[in-house]
């Protein structure tokens, strides 16, 4: 039977990060996984470093792209050869605890879950953990999630086989919303776990470091992607900037 976990890494000038992020994944006590990690035509030395680590360990699959096509685009390469019955997101800069596919996969297994997420905490560009942790709720439907979109992409796994063949909307940022979104469309709910089991890096430089620009694109998501009304997209969007305050405090 095939339980192989297939994660998605995109990697973009992560020199900085991206060594401390393959150590937690070769740190899993769960073994059966590939690391496709797609580098997304770097300007430093990451793919110096990807290199060596693909070559000590064939689990991880290095792809190297010609020219800069985006995070979303960079995660479908590395879905797009993906083997695994599940499908794990961690970025470049994000951290796993060592227990957290072993926990997940069990946790979806016993409750027959195609998709689940977990608890998770930031941590801070150098690696010093906040005090506030995401908690992760029972269970996400399409319009709760609309409302507060609390799933880390770092948290997430999903059963392939059960839910089809997927790939995240080609949008620069929220691209990981709109792919959870296409997935509850399918009838298939989010299922929590609460336990801590991954660290969020808050960089400086990211997308979702910029607050307006971020939530532009989710209100881009709302009405472009989903084609909500305005009503109902005011309304979620509400909801979702009440949330998104709540948890960074």
């Amino acid at each position: 039977m095939n339980n192989l976990v297939s994660i998605i890494t995109p990697s973009f000038n992560s020199s900085r990060f991206i060594t401390e992020c393959i150590e937690s994944v070769l740190n899993q006590t769960y073994k059966d996984w590939e690391m496709i990690i797609v580098d997304d035509y770097s300007e430093d030395n990451s793919r110096v470093i990807i290199s060596e680590y693909a070559d000590k360990d064939k689990r991880i699959k290095s792809i190297f792209l010609e020219k800069n096509v985006g995070a979303a685009e960079t995660r479908n390469v590395a879905i797009r050869q993906a083997k695994g019955k599940y499908i794990a997101f961690l970025d470049s800069d994000d951290l796993w605890d060592s227990h957290k596919l072993e926990k997940q996969i069990s946790f979806m297994e016993k409750r027959d879950i195609a998709f689940s997420f977990s608890t998770y905490q930031f941590m801070s560009e150098d690696g010093k953990k906040f005090e506030n942790v995401i908690k992760a709720p029972q269970k996400m439907t399409y319009h709760s999630y609309l409302k507060n979109t609390i799933i880390g992409c770092l948290t997430v796994i999903i059963d392939i086989e059960k839910t089809g063949n997927f790939e995240m909307p080609n949008i620069r940022s929220s691209h990981d919303m709109a792919l959870w979104l296409l997935i509850m469309k399918r009838g298939f709910s989010a299922y929590g776990l609460d336990e801590n089991l991954a660290k969020y890096r808050v960089v400086s430089s990211s997308n979702t470091a910029n607050k307006t620009k971020a939530a532009k694109e989710v209100w881009d998501v709302y009405r472009k992607i989903e084609k909500l009304n305005l009503f109902y997209a005011s309304l979620c969007f509400i909801g979702y900037a009440f949330n998104a305050i709540k948890k960074r405090l």
